[in-house]
């Protein structure tokens, strides 16, 4: 298969220009299978317009992806923030070729200061596609003292793990410094070398202009990551935009059940 990885700037409280700006890089990109697109794209992450301002899923914003993915013959992955009656969630989606959402991702792993505005997600899932088995989870979830999901998306057979992103750092981190190998690689890693998977991740780039990381800056550096290392990493820098078209062979573990228990405790 052949993965869009789509390190897009994603601007505070601006989803209609954030929207468009995915949309128009999908459309001259579209020469893949599948894109992935960053976290909370909409909206950015822990922006505060979104407590107000965010969309149901479905909905208008989630529309609009299933209409493209229709339209261009693909498959989407993307992050939203989710309104729903009982409060709003950091949610991704995958979205088929026919425009259907699949599969819907609450992010589990929330950093304390996501705490006011998104709720705790309560489900993991992994579902069969035409490239084989795929599960879903946002940013943090993939921290290394959050590896039980990770484990449990091996254990329910995922092949691929995408997972829309919106790394962030201080402003005075330089592309001189990789503030992402031990947060990111290595878990990533791990999964990957562990359970015979890979792990996509596209991050998003820009200044963040609200909420509690105000003034810092998300960098890119999006990371797919196999069981023999690092397939495709993008570009570190907060104003590096890019499209990187990956192939993947997805690979196949053959343990189940108790094996894979069995084989974490080794």
């Amino acid at each position: 298969m052949k993965i869009s990885i789509i390190q897009l700037l994603v601007e505070g409280a601006e989803p209609k220009r954030n929207i468009e700006r995915a949309i128009d890089y999908i459309e001259k990109n579209s020469n893949c299978d599948l894109a992935l697109l960053p976290e909370t794209l909409d909206f950015g992450w822990t922006h505060p317009s979104g407590l107000v301002d965010a969309m149901p899923i479905p909905g208008i914003y989630s529309d609009l992806f299933c209409e493209l993915a229709k339209r261009k013959n693909i498959w989407i992955c993307l992050g939203l923030t989710e309104k729903t009656e009982n409060g709003n969630y950091n949610t991704s989606i995958l979205i088929d070729r026919n425009g259907e959402i699949v599969l819907k991702h609450r992010k589990v792993n929330l950093l304390e200061v996501e705490f006011p505005f998104y709720k705790v997600g309560q489900k993991i899932e992994v579902i069969d596609t035409e490239f084989g088995k795929i599960g879903l989870n946002i940013c943090a979830d993939n921290y290394y003292d959050a590896l039980y999901i990770g484990n449990t998306l091996a254990a329910m057979g995922a092949q691929l793990i995408l997972s829309p992103s919106s790394w962030t750092v201080s402003h005075e981190i330089t592309e001189n410094t990789n503030p992402y190998k031990e947060k990111w690689l290595k878990p990533f890693s791990y999964l990957a070398s562990k359970h015979n998977l890979i792990v996509a991740a596209t991050t998003a780039v820009g200044y963040i202009i609200g909420g509690p990381y105000v003034g810092m800056k998300m960098i890119g550096k999006s990371l797919v990551v196999g069981p023999d290392g690092i397939i495709s990493e993008g570009i570190q820098n907060e104003f590096a935009t890019e499209v990187v078209n990956v192939e993947l062979q997805l690979p196949f573990n053959p343990k189940k059940g108790e094996q894979m228990g069995k084989y974490l405790n080794s």
